[in-house]
C-alpha cells in the first residue's frame, strides 16, 4: 500500500495529471523540480524537492523515504536533433532511471516511464510486450532506458516499465499541437497514413500507472496504448469528424523530413502495438475507443 510518493518529471504535461491523481487519493507526494520558478507549477498538496534528476544530490535523500516513485523525465524528442540534442534525450531518460533505481529503498517500487518506439518501425505486424526491440536510434534509448530502470531489480525494488504510446490529452502532448491546423479545416494524415498509430487517453495512461503501482504482481513492461490502435489516417478522419471539419490534407514525408529532419523518421513510423500485458491484469479503459476518447478531450 502506497503512502509516501516520489515523482520526477511532475512538471510536464503527463506529470501534472499524475500528481493531481495523487493528491485527490489522499497520497504524500513529493515532486523533484529543477527550480523555484518551477515550484508554481505544482498542484497544490505536493511537496517541491529541488534537484536535478540526472545527477546525484540531497534529493536522493527524499526520494529513499518513499515506498513508490514515478520517473516520468525526459526531453522532448520532437524536435530538430543534432547530436548534442541526441545525447540529452538519451541522458535524460538513462541518467534519471538509474539514480532512481540506485536511490530507492529495497521492497520499494520504481515505475518508470519508457515508450512503445522501443519496437521501431514493425509495419503490419502485431505487436506485444514479448516482441524484440528495433534497432534505430529510439529503440536504442528505450533499450538502455528500460535496462537503467531495472537495475533496480538487483537492490530488491519491484520495477514496472511503462511504454506509452501517443498521450492524447486537452491541456498538452500531440492533440494540442495538431488542434488548431484541423479546426482550420488543414488536417490530415500524416505521409500516406497507413502508419498504425499506438495512442491513449491520458486519463487511461493516469490510471494505468497508479493500477500498476499498486500491484504487487505487476512486474517488467506494459504497453500502455488503447485497444483500439488505429491507422494515422484514420486518427485523423476521426479528429475531424469530432472536430466536424475535414481532414484530407496530408502532410508529404519530404515536407517532414525538410521540416524535422531524423525526426521525420519517428512521425512515419508504424507500430501496431497492443495493451495485452495491461488487461491481463484486469486492467478496464475508460477509453477504449478513439471516437469516445476524442469526443471527451475536446469537451474539455
Amino acid at each position: 500500500m502506497m503512502k509516501r510518493v516520489f515523482v520526477a518529471g511532475g512538471t510536464g504535461f503527463i506529470g501534472g495529471h499524475l500528481l493531481r491523481a495523487l493528491v485527490e487519493k489522499g497520497l504524500e507526494v513529493r515532486a523533484l523540480v529543477r527550480s523555484r520558478a518551477k515550484v508554481a507549477r505544482l498542484p497544490q498538496g505536493v511537496r517541491a524537492v529541488l534537484g536535478d534528476p540526472l545527477r546525484p544530490g540531497p534529493w536522493q535523500e527524499e526520494a529513499a523515504t518513499c515506498e513508490v516513485a514515478f520517473n516520468l523525465t525526459g526531453a522532448n524528442i520532437f524536435r530538430r536533433w543534432d547530436e548534442e540534442y541526441k545525447r540529452l534525450i538519451r541522458d535524460s531518460r538513462v541518467l534519471s532511471s538509474r539514480l532512481l533505481a540506485e536511490t530507492l529503498p529495497p521492497g520499494g517500487t520504481l515505475v518508470n516511464a519508457s515508450a512503445v518506439g522501443y519496437y521501431g518501425d514493425t509495419g503490419e505486424e502485431e505487436v506485444d510486450e514479448d516482441h524484440p526491440p528495433g534497432e534505430d536510434f529510439l529503440a536504442r534509448v528505450c533499450r538502455e532506458w528500460e535496462e537503467a530502470a531495472f537495475s533496480g531489480e538487483l537492490r530488491g525494488l519491484r520495477v514496472v516499465v511503462g511504454r506509452f504510446g501517443v498521450v492524447l490529452g486537452p491541456d498538452g502532448g500531440a492533440l494540442l499541437k495538431m488542434l488548431p491546423a484541423f479546426r482550420l479545416g488543414f488536417g490530415g494524415p500524416i505521409g500516406d497514413g497507413r502508419q498504425w498509430f499506438p495512442w491513449i487517453h491520458v486519463r487511461d495512461l493516469v490510471e494505468a500507472l497508479l493500477f500498476l503501482a499498486e500491484r504487487p504482481e505487476a512486474r517488467g513492461p506494459f504497453n500502455l496504448v488503447a485497444p483500439e490502435v488505429v491507422r494515422q489516417r484514420d486518427f485523423a478522419r476521426t479528429l475531424g469528424r469530432v472536430l466536424r471539419r475535414p481532414a484530407f490534407l496530408p502532410t508529404p514525408r519530404w515536407a517532414l523530413r525538410l521540416l524535422f529532419g531524423e525526426v521525420a523518421q519517428v512521425l512515419t513510423a508504424s507500430c501496431r502495438a497492443r495493451p495485452r500485458r495491461l488487461l491481463d491484469l484486469g486492467f478496464r479503459f475508460r477509453f477504449p475507443r478513439l471516437f469516445e476518447a476524442l469526443e471527451d478531450l475536446l469537451r474539455r
